[in-house]
């Protein structure tokens, strides 16, 4: 009988990747992987979830074992890289108000424009109508080659004469010996190719924004931690969560409460997975990055920590900014820098990389040093896929189309980033309309997913319920932990 090999679970997998992620975030684990190595235990995947042989019993029970350890050490990069908002707060680069108390302005204190008594305007149905559509589309065009090495995304497209990317992946005309190097991601290939898309297929990438609509609809924007939890154990399927998601609903099913769920066992903590969460946050605080990244961080901090949770600011802030239609991308980007610390290694990585992608020309030049740069991630890892979105927004300069396909074109979690490059740009491109038929006609209006009573629904049905909790006041809860602010240069 083959072996149930369920994916980023098991104890003698994860091990391998809490050993590099104890080494990245300033942890000295040497003498624990020494004692690893010694008795046999395996390196973890590099791309798959699971290794294709479970581990002996002792090896299991030891892995476990030194998962907790790891968990003990001590970190050099506390200081630098906190999860608590408050400390994070304090090592912004222009400070954030409390979530709670939004300036008179609206614009949170953070962005380069001089304050005015104006409220900025909520983004309109149609361009909310966009960021979903350009969501799916980014995610869709990213699926046939998630989990593909740089190298073959790219010789699968210039063998169909599509590179640079200008449309989606195909397997007409492709050689039947490049398709057997490269095969496209097992997963997706049937739903996602040019030839064969039929709607947006169910994705964890589109799951998420559709969870926390239920979410701002049952709890209003001062939810908890707490009620994220309760929402994805009545409402996602276990078998739909991957990574730092998978791990933590097995930890709440374990009975360990937020946000111990996102350290225990997890050594995906700092992965993708809070940033592709993001989007209805930023979509539902115009103008107000600071609520937008306060709210990401409730969000995030079920599953993640320090720079897992940074990206998810990041990004929620990014599309704030966007959604007053007021600001270009090069504003956007800015202003999701000042709400994550400036000394970590997200924001870090983002400046550089859109430093690089304002230096070159050909965007194959930034994505080839942006992975040089960044080899010691895993392909899933929040540093190095924030730093290429921000690269990809950046070079791109507001255009749609270049924007999702640049992203792609990357490699590493090309769905993911796909998705939120999509959101960011079809939010900011403003009506569906806007946006190449090619990329929005195929998605037929219609969108599967097991998320509570989603299935079928048409994005412009979508775009309403999100401008409905856009415009609906939020409610004053009856207690509320009080943050310090940072001060105003």
């Amino acid at each position: 009988m083959t072996p149930l090999r369920l994916t980023w679970v098991q104890p003698e997998d994860l091990l391998g990747h809490e050993l590099r992620q104890a080494e990245q975030d300033g942890r000295q684990p040497a003498a624990v992987a020494a004692r690893w190595h010694r008795a046999g235990g395996p390196d973890s995947p590099q791309r798959a979830g699971a290794s294709p042989q479970p581990a002996s019993p002792y090896l299991r029970a030891l892995a476990q074992d030194l998962l907790d350890e790891l968990a003990d050490l001590p970190s050099s990069l506390e200081a630098t890289e906190p999860s608590d908002l408050a400390r994070i707060q304090a090592l912004t680069t222009v400070g954030m108000r409390s979530a709670a108390q939004p300036p008179p302005s609206g614009r949170g204190g953070i962005g380069e424009e001089a304050a005015s008594d104006a409220t900025p305007d909520a983004a309109s149905e149609a361009a909310l109508e966009a960021a979903w559509l350009g969501r799916a589309a980014g995610c869709l065009l990213g699926k046939p080659v998630e989990k593909l090495p740089l190298d073959g995304i790219r010789r699968l497209a210039r063998a169909t004469g599509n590179w640079p990317l200008t449309t989606w992946f195909t397997a007409r005309g492709l050689p039947p010996e490049l398709s057997a190097e490269f095969p496209w991601n097992r997963r997706s290939a049937a739903t996602s190719l040019a030839e064969n898309i039929d709607g947006m297929p169910e994705d964890d990438d589109l799951n998420y924004p559709l969870l926390n609509l239920l979410l701002l609809q049952r709890h209003g924007r001062h939810f908890t931690t707490t009620d994220v939890a309760r929402l994805w154990l009545d409402e996602l399927p276990a078998g739909r969560t991957f990574t730092a998601e998978r791990v933590a609903y097995r930890n709440l099913l374990d009975g360990i409460e937020p946000p111990r769920t996102a350290r225990h066992r997890n050594p995906f903590r700092e992965w993708i997975g809070a940033l592709i969460r993001a989007d209805v946050h930023g979509w539902t605080n115009p103008g107000d990055p600071a609520s937008a990244a306060a709210q990401a961080h409730r969000d995030a901090t079920l599953t993640h920590t320090a720079n897992g949770v940074y990206a998810a600011m990041f990004a929620a802030a990014v599309i704030a900014e966007a959604a007053t239609g007021a600001s270009d991308i090069h504003a956007c980007l800015r202003t999701g820098l000042a709400v994550v610390p400036a000394g970590s290694r997200l924001a870090v990585a983002v400046r550089q990389a859109i430093q690089l992608a304002g230096q070159h020309q050909d965007f194959d030049t930034v994505v080839d040093e942006l992975h040089a740069t960044h080899a010691s991630y895993h392909w899933v890892h929040a540093v190095p896929n924030t730093a290429l979105l921000a690269a990809a927004l950046t070079h791109a300069d507001g255009d749609f189309t270049a924007s999702i396909c640049r992203v792609v074109e990357g490699g590493w979690d090309t769905d993911s980033n796909g998705a939120t490059a999509g959101s960011i740009a079809g939010l900011l491109a403003g009506a569906p309309e806007a946006l190449p038929s090619r990329w929005t006609t195929p998605l037929k209006n219609r969108l599967a997913t097991t998320v509570g009573d989603f299935d079928g629904t048409g994005f412009d049905t979508l775009a309403r319920l999100t401008a409905d909790l856009t415009s609906r006041p939020a409610a004053r809860p009856t207690s509320r932990p009080s943050h310090p602010e940072a001060p105003h240069p």
